[in-house]
């Protein structure tokens, strides 16, 4: 099926862009975004141990889950992933899961954990632990910190002065410059936080509730006015998480269509999908991004378009 077509079935639809000058990107061009390669070449998986996100039902999910981080990659043929603790682990020292993912192309490994798993409001951070397996691996590109921000009352998890110190050591690495990435939730746009994304090389929006799925082209151009000079990912959810059920196939396929159009434009670079934790539970809507990634994936950017009204720089 052609993508064209493969669009055209999906429900909602493509995201029509109108009224706007555009222009070709070439590989002369400054943007982060300039490089000619393949679509897939800028998906992630957001990779968590086994079983994590079944504890104690939480999240409502079906099934059992027994995929690891790596055979998640394999399964949507994805070659780049973001490497996470959570309460089940990893923890240190991470020799043995760092050598599960030496053939990827790239690895991103958690700073603090999810939701503080090493309490950071001690300052406190796996970096020595990451530094350590980053000499021995050249596929560990970067850190990212997850669940960085607390929400309105408390908008960080550490003091400026030591995610200064660490972006700064990353920034600094012995054998080559690594990537400081962040997350960022759609909930959190309108903190005033700029001092702490200047300090980031990374960024990467997620929605948390599926009902908030139709703000998403409004809330991307506002990550995008936010982010200026950042390389951008958007998060997709293969689980309404929040809300505590499955996402229909209707709010899958709109999001990803959003995210096509939008790194078609350069308005962001990819995404990361989230995650090996339920890709084995049997989602529909799994599935559907197995496929979807199969016929996007080889897509060529080197025509895509951005929009000329200084939205992006």
């Amino acid at each position: 099926m052609e993508r064209r077509q493969f669009i055209k079935n999906s429900v909602l639809g493509s995201f029509v862009v109108s009224g706007l000058a555009v222009l070709f990107l070439t590989t002369s061009c400054n943007s982060p975004y300039s490089k000619v390669d393949q679509l897939k070449d800028n998906f992630w998986l957001w990779g968590q141990n086994a079983g994590s996100h079944h504890i104690n039902n939480a999240y409502n999910l079906p099934g059992v889950n027994k995929m690891e981080p790596r055979e998640g990659c394999e399964f949507l043929n994805i070659d780049k992933c973001c490497r996470v603790a959570m309460g089940l682990g990893p923890f240190p020292p991470y020799d043995d899961e760092a050598e599960k993912l030496k053939d990827l192309k790239e690895v991103v490994w958690s700073g603090i954990g999810t939701k503080g798993l090493l309490k950071p409001e001690d300052n406190k951070s796996d970096l020595e632990e990451i530094f350590k397996i980053a000499r021995i691996h050249p596929n560990i590109t970067g850190v990212v910190m997850d669940d960085f921000f607390r929400g309105k009352s408390i908008p960080w998890r550490l003091s400026y002065e030591y995610v200064k110190e660490m972006s700064d050591a990353l920034h600094k690495f012995e054998l080559r410059p690594l990537d400081f990435w962040l997350v960022w939730y759609t909930t959190e746009l309108d903190l005033e936080v700029a001092k702490y994304i200047d300090l980031f090389d990374v960024i990467k929006l997620w929605t948390m509730k599926g009902s908030d799925l139709v703000h998403m082209d409004d809330n991307i151009s506002k990550f995008i006015r936010r982010t200026p000079g950042k390389r951008r990912l958007a998060g997709c959810y293969m689980w309404n998480y929040r809300e505590k059920k499955p996402f229909t196939m209707c709010q899958m396929k709109y999001q990803l269509d959003i995210y096509y159009n939008w790194i078609k434009k350069g308005g962001i670079e990819g995404i990361v999908f989230c995650s090996n934790c339920i890709a084995d539970i049997g989602l529909e809507t799994v599935e559907y991004i197995r496929k979807w990634i199969a016929e996007v994936g080889l897509e060529n950017l080197k025509n895509r378009v951005v929009e000329r009204n200084n939205l992006f720089w």
